[in-house]
């Protein structure tokens, strides 16, 4: 019967610890997608950004354009972002087997341009692998890109009202 016990809660303590495991990893990775990867370009963070990106990173534009690590490192580091604010909404955030997960989600960005103020929506996938105790960005992929400016959204809800 002691034995039996025993048994019981190593098993207890081992699904235990995998829970826990689990749990830290999806905080480890939401705080990655939603604070520290939108900072490192927010801030031109280029030592940040190449900590979150594995050597082997590849992105796809909504465009179906193919960059690599280092080109994204170059783009940071020469453009200086111009928007006001940015927010990622985590959709599906999935932990696999073999210290994988897939992040995806809708990201909005806000600012001005000489056009006026502006929202952008887009919808991106990123696949990361854990090495150690860091979570790696191996892929990402943007599609869905659409930007509108609040004028202009201004101008179509006049125009609708004006036609009831």
């Amino acid at each position: 019967m002691k034995i039996l016990s025993l048994t019981a809660l190593v098993f207890a303590g081992i699904f235990s610890l995998s829970a826990q495991t689990s749990t830290s990893d999806e905080v480890n990775l939401r705080n990655l997608k939603q604070e520290l990867w939108p900072k490192a370009y927010q801030t031109q963070d280029i030592a940040l950004l190449d900590k979150i990106l594995s050597n082997d990173f590849q992105m796809i534009d909504a465009n179906g354009n193919v960059f690599q690590k280092k080109d994204e490192l170059e783009y940071v580091k020469r453009n200086k972002p111009n928007y006001d604010s940015y927010k990622f909404h985590v959709e599906r955030l999935q932990i696999f087997e073999k210290n994988t997960a897939i992040i995806s989600g809708t990201g909005m960005t806000q600012g001005h341009d000489e056009h006026g103020p502006y929202i952008i929506t887009y919808r991106s996938s990123d696949l990361l692998v854990k090495s150690g105790n860091s979570w790696k960005a191996v892929s990402s992929q943007v599609s869905g890109l659409n930007k509108i400016h609040v004028n202009d959204m201004e101008k179509v809800s006049q125009t609708t009202q004006s036609n009831h």
